[in-house]
């Protein structure tokens, strides 16, 4: 196996992955710089995960290269094994042997060690995730989030140049997930350690990646920090996977889109065409009747403990509006109120085809 003690570099080339008639990666390029953490983003079957199995050395690429800190690993008349490219692998089920100790699987990848080096060396792992005195256990006797530190022990052993990590803690239950998760991101950091995260989670990528990379047919749809994809998505694709929104068709004319909310800057590619605008659920704002853009009825009130969910009829709307408030703010059912907009927080997106879900 490959060793190295720093953090590597990693850049895909126009990778395209074939099986079969399924065309699961489609071109996609990406750079990776060395103690970045970057998120593959998006649904089930998006392929983000072949992309991260490609880049272990897991499947051959039918096209494109894929380097790792400088040196191709897989590419036309290259394919390095997965052993050899200096790569620490977490899969979602943790993968842990059975049938060995906590010790003896975290020394499975150090095989090529001494067996005091080696012992030393997972001991001295198992010790950084608080797990040295479960050495002698085995994995059933340990919960899952036990596991999941074993398996992260057992990837960062080898110290591998990038750990790639699918869907690492997608089998805890929430409040395990999140503190787990900070305790291997703090580990991560702490490293200085390069990662690529498979996760279908918006929140989960908001929250531990330097970039994420927004994954739709096997394609990059977006590619930017947390702030840019929440702040500034390039479609009405991207902006529903980061929120809830309220979405408002409309027409497009003289650069500006009619809405029972209000008027709406339109964006420069739908000249008098059909738009949707995007408000979020935060950026509407319950004030006095006499003060408000527009006038509802509550038609639904949700406890979330530390806001409410409001859905309120508004005249001129298809659809409820949706909206957070303070607990107790709008209490009854029936109730007018008023709704104050943020409007320079709207997204207007150009619409094709026949329905919104075209976008």
């Amino acid at each position: 196996m490959m060793k190295t003690n720093r953090a590597a570099s990693l850049d895909i080339q126009h990778v395209r992955q074939v099986f079969g008639s399924t065309l699961a990666v489609d071109d996609v390029s990406l750079a990776v710089r060395p103690g970045e953490t970057v998120c593959l983003l998006g649904h089930s079957g998006c392929g983000k995960t072949t992309l991260l199995r490609v880049v272990a050395g897991l499947e051959r690429p039918t096209s494109g290269k894929v380097i790792l800190d400088g040196r191709e690993v897989a590419g036309p008349g290259v394919f390095v094994p997965p052993e050899q490219r200096g790569v620490g692998l977490m899969f979602q089920d943790y993968a842990l042997f059975p049938h060995l100790t906590i010790l003896e699987n975290v020394m499975f990848g150090l095989a090529r060690l001494s067996g005091a080096k080696a012992r030393a060396i997972a001991e001295a792992s198992l010790s950084r995730v608080g797990l040295v005195k479960y050495a002698s256990d085995y994995p059933h006797m340990l919960s899952g989030g036990e596991q999941q530190r074993v398996a992260l022990a057992r990837a960062l052993a080898p110290q591998p140049g990038i750990l790639l990590m699918d869907e690492p803690f997608s089998n805890l239950d929430q409040r395990m997930r999140e503190r787990i998760r900070e305790e291997t991101m703090g580990l991560l950091h702490e490293k200085d350690a390069t990662a690529l995260v498979v996760t279908h989670d918006p929140v989960e990528a908001m929250m531990i990646a330097d970039l994420i990379v927004l994954m739709r047919g096997g394609r990059i749809v977006q590619t930017g920090t947390p702030e840019e994809l929440y702040e500034r998505p390039v479609s009405l694709f991207a902006a529903r996977f980061f929120c809830d929104l309220n979405e408002i068709e409309g027409q497009a004319r003289d650069g500006r889109v009619e809405t029972p909310l209000g008027s709406f800057a339109a964006p420069a590619d739908a000249p008098n065409g059909r738009c949707v605008v995007c408000v979020r659920t935060t950026s509407l704002h319950i004030v006095p009747p006499e003060e408000a853009d527009v006038v509802g009825v509550v038609i639904r009130r949700r406890f979330l403990g530390d806001s409410d969910l409001i859905t309120a009829r508004v005249d001129g709307l298809i659809a409820p509006l949706i909206l957070k408030a303070l607990p107790g703010v709008a209490s009854t059912l029936s109730e007018t109120i008023g709704v104050r907009v943020t409007h320079g927080q709207a997204l207007v997106f150009a619409l094709g085809g026949d329905s919104l879900n075209s976008a």
